[in-house]
């Protein structure tokens, strides 16, 4: 290969793909998508801007290596037992029923056993990428079905690890059945030993790395285990990817795992990248022009298969007809690990060129057509439950008269820890209420509580006139999907001009658009939280709780147009007031680091008003603000801690959180705590 030739080809790689994923983040298309394409474009069956793509090829090589890595990474077993059921349950039968399926269609086909086998395993995997972009710029990743899609995805990801070793098996490959079972035999016990020396060896080199304090190394080590997994694993036959998953997936149940993943991310979408579009050089249009019919069947037969099976496993663990249609919908794509099954059984002689360039455009095809199909899932799930008669709200005959007799309720949407918080207080308060919730199981504990909730979802027509919204006095939608709190509330609006809609979401933006759609009150989470801690830290200061409450209410009144960067009528603060009464203060968040010292205690075991002059008013865990810390509390590494009190004072607190060496004020200027914005 000439000198220079392959900067030059990576210099057209990302040329051009450049534009082609800014043109996909603005149609919120994923970024894999664009990078297919720009394979495509630029590949020696197209433009020929790239000719000889096998340099390429090595680097997408260590691409699927980190790739495989970080998804190994974002894993947690512990995790997965969690989910417990779905994953198991629905995901054996989604996988088992794809495969099942694609096999019987290859054997009418004309196929032999083993390739029938291997394309069933292809096209049973799904996009974990696709999926999870998707879903997360929809905000739709702790809806009902995005849980089911996450499980599902997941277990996909757990089983590509036994479809790996089967690969030789599957092929036949010289030596015949003994030798294939020896090399099963092999790659399990490699499997085993790299995953014993990761539970052992890995933790305890990562502790001692970190007493280095050296950011570098421990981001070197981090990707040394991952490469080196997959260098030892080809060694002996195995897939470099196979290596770098399991040791992802190792390093994930570590305590080290959230850091390892942030190091490696970088690493992961440049030459993730790279791979996508390898995979895209790959495909010749031209053979794909000789059968465009064929092509988009075996695509368009692909989804619709993947569809259906995927929804009928979520639908066996009990979720309804519309999480399974639209679940299902955003399965239907084949995924990243196909391409990687597809490139260990080629070799084999599982994929013959004719039919990897079919695998290909129809591979391709679904990818590109994921996006729009978990866009319009929702329509397609109404549509689907329109024909099928489904009835959206289970209402047993003795309930009938419970929900006639209510007048001037209120309807509840969503049985979450929000939603239970309001059903107590409004029991406590003497206050009518109907509650519906779209989990079959929190719906039998909230009844076995004695709870009036129902199976149904609280954003269609019907369900809402059977719970009585011409009647209610109030609706709550205490839920946590953005597309559901929008369609909810223009449907409640349409079918009641009179009814007191609030709605709780999580995110500032939402707010004028879930105004605009006739919600009356929009209480986004994030000012909430806000108010909170600011007002703890003005009764920490003795500001009057009066002149707490009338400013909180302020603000609120205004549709929190203070924080929003907006000027209030009167041109208050909340600092303003504090700054009027004679408080100055000086408020920090800080995460913990790796090594801190607080690590292990709470603020009282750790003295810290006594020690410091500074008190801790909340601690961020996640989506978790914890304002009381119970007495078992310990702070952990990636809290986020947020500390009231004199600039003095903050010196010593910021120190508590930090590792020892990074506690000096250079390093407090590297750390990335903050001062919290003007309005907290």
């Amino acid at each position: 290969m000439p000198e220079g030739s392959l900067l030059r080809d990576l210099v057209v790689l990302v040329l051009v793909a450049v534009p082609v994923v800014l043109l996909g983040h603005r149609l919120r298309v994923p970024s894999i998508v664009g990078f297919l394409l720009t394979g495509i474009a630029i590949g020696p069956h197209a433009l020929r801007l790239i000719r000889e793509p096998e340099a390429v090829q090595r680097l997408s090589d260590i691409g699927v290596v980190l790739l495989l890595f970080a998804v190994g990474l974002e894993l947690s077993l512990s995790r997965v037992m969690k989910l417990g059921r779905l994953v198991l349950q629905g995901g054996a039968l989604q996988m088992l029923g794809t495969i099942g399926a694609v096999t019987s269609i290859g054997l009418v086909a004309g196929l032999a056993t083993g390739q029938a086998l291997f394309f069933g395993a292809l096209l049973a995997v799904s996009s974990t990428a696709i999926v999870l972009a998707s879903y997360q710029a929809r905000d739709e990743l702790d809806t009902p079905h995005g849980k089911a899609v996450v499980a599902l995805s997941v277990f996909q990801d757990l089983a590509v690890v036994p479809l790996m070793l089967a690969i030789p098996a599957l092929a036949g490959t010289a030596g015949g059945a003994l030798s294939a079972l020896k090399q099963v035999v092999v790659s399990l016990v490699v499997v085993g030993a790299l995953v014993a020396f990761g539970r052992l060896v890995v933790p305890w080199v990562l502790e001692r790395v970190l007493r280095v304090r050296s950011r570098e190394l421990f981001t070197l080590t981090i990707v040394l285990t991952g490469l080196g997994a997959a260098y030892v694993a080809s060694l002996f036959g195995i897939s470099l990817a196979l290596g770098a998953f399991l040791a992802g997936l190792v390093v994930s149940e570590s305590e080290y795992g959230l850091q390892a993943l942030s190091d490696v991310l970088p690493f992961r979408d440049v030459f993730s990248g790279i791979f996508f579009a390898s995979v895209g050089m790959l495909l010749n249009l031209g053979a794909v022009a000789q059968a465009p019919f064929l092509t988009a069947g075996v695509a368009a037969g692909t989804v619709v298969l993947k569809a259906v099976i995927a929804g009928l496993a979520i639908a066996s663990v009990g979720r309804p007809l519309a999480v399974a249609v639209t679940g299902g919908l955003g399965l239907a794509q084949v995924g990243e690990f196909s391409f990687v099954l597809a490139g260990a059984g080629a070799p084999l002689g599982l994929l013959p060129e004719g039919r990897y360039q079919l695998f290909l455009a129809s591979s391709v095809l679904s990818m590109l057509l994921a996006p729009f199909l978990i866009e319009h899932a929702s329509h397609v799930a109404a549509w689907v439950g329109e024909r099928a008669g489904h009835v959206p709200i289970s209402v047993h005959t003795e309930e009938v008269p419970s929900l006639a007799a209510l007048h001037g309720h209120v309807i509840v949407v969503g049985y979450g820890l929000n939603g239970r918080n309001l059903a107590r207080a409004l029991r406590g308060a003497g206050i009518p209420y109907v509650i519906l919730e779209q989990n079959a199981q929190t719906v039998r504990l909230g009844r076995e509580e004695g709870e009036l909730i129902f199976f149904g979802d609280g954003t269609h027509p019907e369900v809402l006139e059977r719970v009585g919204i011409h009647r209610a006095r109030a609706l709550v939608y205490a839920i946590a999907a953005v597309a559901d709190e929008r369609r909810g509330t223009a449907v409640a609006r349409r079918l009641s001009p009179e009814v007191h809609i609030v709605v709780r979401t999580r995110y500032v933006r939402e707010i004028e658009e879930l105004q605009t759609l006739g919600a009356d009150e929009v209480v986004p989470e994030e000012f909430e939280t806000s108010l909170e801690i600011f007002s703890r830290v003005l009764r920490i200061f003795g500001v009057p709780s009066s002149s707490i409450r009338a400013e909180v209410e302020a603000v609120r009144k205004d549709h929190y147009a203070m924080f929003r960067g907006r000027e209030r009528p009167y041109g208050g603060h909340l600092t303003d007031l504090a700054i009027s009464l004679g408080v100055h203060i000086g408020v920090e968040t800080v995460e913990i680091e790796p090594g801190a010292g607080a690590i292990g205690g709470n603020p009282r075991s750790l003295e810290i008003r006594r020690r410091t002059g500074c008190a801790v008013i909340a601690v961020i865990r996640g989506r978790e603000v914890i304002y009381e810390p119970k007495p078992d509390f310990a702070f952990r590494d990636r809290d986020t801690v947020v500390i009231v009190g004199t600039p003095e004072a903050l010196v010593g607190g910021l120190a508590l959180f930090r590792a020892p060496a990074a506690a000096g004020p250079e390093a407090r200027r590297r750390s990335g705590s903050r001062a919290m914005p003007r309005a907290l």
